[in-house]
């Protein structure tokens, strides 16, 4: 029993990554060499497509009532222009990707993806449904999985509970770390998830499906190296009148490396602190920016909400004009702004934006099992590009700023 136990504690504190890339691996054989086989192992996809519909309404309330309620006030801080710039650069990684989508989008090989969906007739249609969905029940909003409405509560409670007691306070924190726990457990079990997942789609639909997911993370990681490489150094570059290429490239090497491997802006912070130190930062502003920042300044997810949400859209034929582009540009980035700080966040996001489009709950949760088999580097480079960005931007204000008072 012993030998058992010691067994399943190193197997659950193991490197998830090549934990994922075995079970892709070994759903792949499975689905060559034992088509049948890999069928029913399918149930265990369905189980946990199953588990993360489950924990992903109640994750988006707790997290975001959260955040918002635990907020602190009257911080003496150059936050503003800073949150300025996390808001600018989360829309424009949102816009880039809905920009890419459409010179190249993606189609994908869902199972149930025979379901019907009913496309909305242009902006009009979608702001209707918007509003409807805001004023939903919270109860009905959180059964049903109505991810809008879930956010519109969870920014109203969020808002009226900033001003309460220390103790809710707490209380909101720790329902929040909980609720967490739970998604790092349900994520624990990806690999065996995903092993479902490859083994019965590649059993169903062949390896033409491979085809859909290589096109789609190259999308993605095309989208995440323009912000990072273009988009931010123009934003720094407009703040600060200065080169921004050795600021920017110093936060990829000594931040995005490091948020890279362990795929968590949390876990990065002290990382990006020790970096603001360095950069002689004013530490008022850097020790509130960079913990903020690891919450809402969410680029890298801006852009996988985006490009995977339109990869539904695609696959189903839904036609999507200008004016709803930039809705879901603007729904991306506020959607990612509440991104659990765990690895794979993003993508439990994806069905908020999905349901703009009419796209239902069901396909929206295997695009987001989708998601998790291309994570191994998406949320890697994801995170690697969210962690950095809390700290080019943060400097690039703490650098207008001295440059004004100089």
């Amino acid at each position: 029993m012993t030998q058992k136990s010691s067994l399943f504690a190193r197997i659950a504190s193991g490197n998830l990554v090549l934990q994922i890339l075995a079970g892709i691996i070994l759903g792949v054989v499975l689905a060559t060499i034992f088509p049948g086989a890999a069928t029913s192992v399918g149930l265990l996809g369905s189980l946990f497509v199953g588990a993360l519909k489950a924990v992903a309404p109640v994750l988006v309330f707790v997290l975001v009532t959260s955040s918002i309620a635990n907020q602190k006030k009257n911080q003496h801080t150059h936050m503003r222009p800073i949150l300025v710039l996390y808001l600018i650069g989360t829309f424009s990684a949102a816009l880039t990707a809905v920009i890419l989508s459409f010179a190249f989008p993606t189609t994908l090989t869902l199972v149930e993806s025979t379901v019907a969906a009913s496309p909305p007739q242009g902006i009009g249609e979608v702001i209707n449904t918007l509003l409807f969905r805001i004023v939903d029940n919270p109860v009905n909003a959180l059964i049903t999985a109505n991810y809008i409405g879930i956010l519109a509560w969870a920014i109203g409670l969020g808002i009226a509970l900033h001003h309460a007691s220390g103790t809710t306070k707490a209380v909101l924190q720790d329902v929040s770390h909980g609720i967490s726990q739970i998604v790092r457990f349900v994520i624990r079990l990806a690999p065996i998830g995903i092993f479902g997942l490859v083994s019965s789609t590649i059993a169903t639909t062949g390896f033409a499906a491979l085809g859909g997911y290589a096109q789609l993370l190259v999308i993605l990681l095309t989208a995440m190296a323009i912000i990072a490489l273009g988009v931010n150094p123009l934003i720094v570059y407009f703040k600060t009148k200065q080169n921004p290429y050795p600021l920017v490239l110093r936060c990829l090497r000594e931040s995005g490396v490091t948020a890279f491997f362990t795929r968590s802006s949390a876990a990065n912070i002290p990382v990006n602190m020790a970096l603001c130190e360095k950069l002689e930062l004013d530490e008022d502003t850097y020790s509130v920016s960079i913990p903020l920042g690891a919450t809402i300044n969410m680029a890298g997810a801006a852009i996988t909400i985006t490009v995977l949400t339109l990869a539904a859209v695609h696959t189903l034929g839904i036609e999507v004009d200008i004016l709803t582009a930039l809705l879901l540009s603007i729904v991306a980035a506020v959607s990612a702004c509440g991104a659990s700080g765990v690895a794979g966040g993003s993508l439990l996001l994806i069905p908020l934006a999905c349901s703009l489009f009419g796209v239902s709950n069901d396909i929206a949760m295997q695009v987001v099992g989708v998601g998790f088999i291309i994570g191994v580097i998406q949320d890697s480079a994801e995170t690697a590009l969210n962690s950095s960005t809390d700290v080019v931007f943060t400097a690039a204000v703490c650098k207008a700023e001295a440059s004004k008072t100089a």
